[in-house]
């Protein structure tokens, strides 16, 4: 089945897409999405002011779902937190337009590109196909990736003259084959992404829109490049990603059923005699899931006490306006890092932190409940679940311009969600 682009923004959002690897190949994704979040959301701005004016294949298609108004009121918080931050802190007017430069490519991109999906004319079948486009490269370019640490190509390709424009680092720019891992010193392979675990939430993301694919083929490419991504990658939270956010949507209507309610009732019952055993076997797996990569774990665990400890006592309310490089316990690694919620904490505070808050638990309300009436909730609810995992274990501000498409689709469902509406005009 064919997918065809029916007006100029599906085209670009399908391109866009499709090039995908030819823009990692460039080292011109971290370039590419922030340029992307700013054109389609001064489109989707100049489709409602101009209204019937514009042309018809790109009027709006309707007002700003109030969730999209959330996301938007919430990054602009997060700008201001930033601003005051940087005040309290004294850093200078030199930082503070470097970060609100950052602000920009990073924390915009939450707000800009579900404002572009709700009121562009974009089809859903576009963004799956787009992803599918994806999925074919990566199956074509895998063989070459997997073999190359076997027949002795180096790790990095190259770094891309774009770092120029600046960036959390240079891996963001940089062109891999692979990456030896520093505790098993073994292959991982991050494909298009900056390093092997985002790569394998982008395979759980792929993984979803293929679900959705209509055409088999194209779906079983996806859900092949999707596995291969995650096990590739080694990462311990793609595995669970996987599982998680593509049974949790599609059990979701079980709530309505009240079959599935007994069944929930003899098993909650059962537990008063497994449960101790069940509660064993889980602590096992938890520790041995941790103990999988115990280096990376302590380092994580250690960020996080830090930062906990020092925006409680040091910035509670607007934080410290940028993560600081951590002690040697930690390797060095910036205090606010490797997890988004008490990032924020450290960084933007109390304020910063209610910013996202409040924006994803509303997005996450409307896909559980829509996912729980029928099949249009699933992707959306699945995406947020991602958004939320990759939220413990990294920053999703600073890859957003990568999860784009995903974005999108939060903004045309709260836009599908906005229709239903029985007082709608």
């Amino acid at each position: 089945m064919s997918v065809t682009p029916a007006n100029p923004a599906e085209r670009i959002v399908y391109r866009t897409q499709a090039l995908t690897w030819a823009f990692y190949g460039i080292g011109a994704l971290y370039v590419v999405g922030p340029v992307l979040g700013w054109i389609l959301a001064g489109l989707a701005g100049l489709s409602l002011y101009l209204g019937p004016a514009i042309r018809p294949d790109l009027r709006a298609t309707g007002h700003i779902p109030p969730v999209v108004w959330a996301w938007m009121l919430g990054m602009v918080v997060m700008l201001v937190a930033l601003w005051v931050g940087h005040v309290n802190w004294s850093y200078g007017m030199g930082a503070t337009i470097k970060s609100t430069i950052g602000w920009a490519k990073g924390w915009a991109l939450m707000a800009l590109f579900p404002l572009a999906g709700a009121v562009l004319p974009i089809r859903r079948e576009v963004y799956v196909r787009g992803q599918m486009k994806i999925a074919l490269w990566t199956l074509i370019l895998t063989p070459i990736l997997i073999a190359a640490p076997y027949v002795g190509l180096p790790e990095r390709i190259f770094t891309s003259p774009l770092k120029a424009v600046g960036g959390p680092g240079p891996e963001y720019f940089s062109v891999f084959f692979f990456t030896w891992d520093p505790a098993s010193w073994t292959p991982r392979w991050q494909f298009y992404a900056p390093w092997s675990p985002f790569a394998a939430l982008l395979g759980v993301v792929l993984a979803l829109f293929a679900l959705e694919e209509r055409d088999k083929r194209w779906r079983t490419i996806g859900m092949t490049a999707a596995m291969v991504m995650i096990f590739a990658s080694k990462s311990r939270m793609g595995l669970v990603g996987l599982v998680a956010c593509t049974v949790v949507p599609r059990a979701m209507p079980l709530i309505a059923k009240s079959w599935a309610w007994k069944v929930g009732a003899g098993i909650a019952a059962s537990f008063a005699v497994i449960g101790p055993a069940v509660a064993r076997i889980a602590s096992d797996a938890v520790r041995t899931f941790k103990d999988a990569r115990a280096d990376s774990t302590r380092v994580r665990a250690t960020l996080q006490r830090i930062a906990g400890e020092r925006w409680r006592n040091e910035a509670f309310w607007f934080g410290h306006g940028r993560p600081e490089p951590g002690p040697h316990i930690v390797e060095y690694m910036p205090i606010g890092s490797h997890h988004t919620w008490w990032g924020l904490l450290f960084v933007k505070g109390l304020v910063g932190f209610l910013a996202l808050f409040v924006p994803m638990l509303w997005q996450t309300g409307l896909a559980l409940v829509d996912a729980a009436r029928g099949p249009r909730g699933r992707l959306p609810l699945g995406i947020m679940m991602t958004l939320i995992l990759l939220s413990f274990g990294e920053n999703v501000e600073i890859e957003a311009y990568m999860l784009w498409p995903g974005l999108m689709i939060l903004g045309l469902h709260a836009r599908e969600m906005a229709d239903d509406r029985p007082d709608r005009t």
